[in-house]
């Protein structure tokens, strides 16, 4: 649970209650496949309890889970059906069917196969925290998450939300911990790193499991590379890799934050207090790291609203 995080701050006015959320979901239940539809998508109960609620709240996290189903049709199999029928044309009529035709035969043979083809299940955690008006989502495409927040904001009325925006740029950021050997209070630069030049070559250099804490990696800063991705560690608790564009991946809790819990402590309640427990600290700390949150319409709001 929580692998990738893609972060929005909520704006101060929207307020809404649970039973609220999932009445709002229930409009648009995850429903399978049918024969010829290619892909199909919506909300389904977090636990994985048949019937359960879709919106559930764990010490005042809610917590969502989108699904997402598409049949696989390889390119391949279309086109042979397609030139298959194509050529059926020409041997009834003599003729090749136009360009007009060719598309109503591809749509055609879509739906042949679509029945036959295999469907594959993708779901996303989705994470809102009231209290620090915060929404994340488990996803590291972006194209996702903005598929999602779309419909979210469609379904739950007044919410509006941003993309957290820092005063200093992950990139920047990232470059001035690895120049410098200083990284922000509280945080460890860990042995991977992708240094990526602005230049037309795009030339790339990537570590994995290697010291950066050498000269190298300095002279390639100098030389105009810049930091795409840096493996950090928050507090000797959680371990990840950040990204330019203020993405966190590879998010790994540690064995500090299971200390005190027994083995059978498990299920959707523990995995989601210890997650969420981690990443509300974790987040804010990383955002100060980064010079904290630039001004908007709906961080300042947030900010105005927490120190009034």
């Amino acid at each position: 649970m929580f692998k990738s995080l893609i972060i929005y701050r909520i704006a101060q006015n929207w307020a809404i209650d649970l039973p609220a959320v999932e009445e709002a979901l229930a409009k648009a239940p995850f429903l399978e496949c049918g024969a010829t539809q290619e892909k199909s998508l919506g909300w389904v109960p977090p636990r994985g309890d048949e019937h359960g609620p879709l919106a559930e709240s764990v010490g005042g996290q809610w917590i969502l889970r989108f699904m997402v189903e598409s049949k696989v049709l390889p390119g391949s199999v279309l086109a042979r059906r397609v030139k298959e029928k194509a050529a059926r044309i020409e041997q009834e009529t003599g003729r090749k069917p136009g360009k007009k035709e060719s598309k109503e035969l591809k749509d055609e043979a879509k739906l042949d196969l679509l029945p036959m083809a295999f469907t594959k299940q993708g779901s996303m955690w989705i994470w809102i925290d009231t209290a620090s008006r915060l929404l994340v989502l488990d996803t590291g495409s972006q194209g996702r998450a903005d598929e999602v927040v779309a419909l979210l904001v469609e379904a739950l009325p007044g919410l509006s939300v941003s993309l957290i925006n820092t005063q200093t740029s992950p990139q920047a950021a990232m470059a001035h911990w690895l120049k410098e050997q200083e990284p922000p209070v509280g945080f460890t630069v860990d042995r991977e790193c992708e240094l990526k030049s602005a230049s037309e070559e795009k030339a790339v250099v990537r570590y994995g499991r290697h010291p950066l804490d050498i000269e190298e990696v300095q002279a390639h800063i100098d030389a105009g590379k810049l930091p795409t991705k840096l493996a950090m560690t928050w507090d000797d608790r959680v371990s990840f890799l950040l990204t330019e564009g203020l993405q966190v991946r590879k998010v790994q809790f540690l064995d500090t934050v299971f200390e005190g819990t027994k083995s059978d402590d498990s299920g959707f309640d523990t995995d989601v207090a210890i997650a969420t427990g981690e990443l509300v600290k974790l987040i804010p700390d990383l955002i100060e790291a980064l010079g904290g949150e630039a001004e908007s319409g709906i961080a300042s709001a947030a900010r105005e609203a927490t120190s009034a």
